[in-house]
């Protein structure tokens, strides 16, 4: 199987505890792996094992109060 590398824009982040929470948020994802957050980009990396991840990956993000969206 091959990983899928993923790359977010995420605005609304404003410190590092922001950073963290869509760090967790996107590590609790079953299917996501190497999660990093760049609070100075605006973005959120990760593997994805398949492509439906990033739909609901955004849908998360945004659940817990970010906008997101496909970089």
């Amino acid at each position: 199987m091959t990983l899928q590398k993923i790359t977010l824009n995420v605005d609304g982040m404003s410190c590092g505890h922001c950073s963290g929470m869509v760090k967790k948020t996107l590590e609790e994802i079953d299917g996501v792996s190497n999660v990093s957050v760049s609070l100075d980009e605006k973005k959120a990396f990760f593997d994805a094992d398949t492509s439906d991840l990033i739909d609901k990956a955004i849908k998360e993000v945004t659940e817990a109060g970010y906008k997101a969206s496909n970089a």
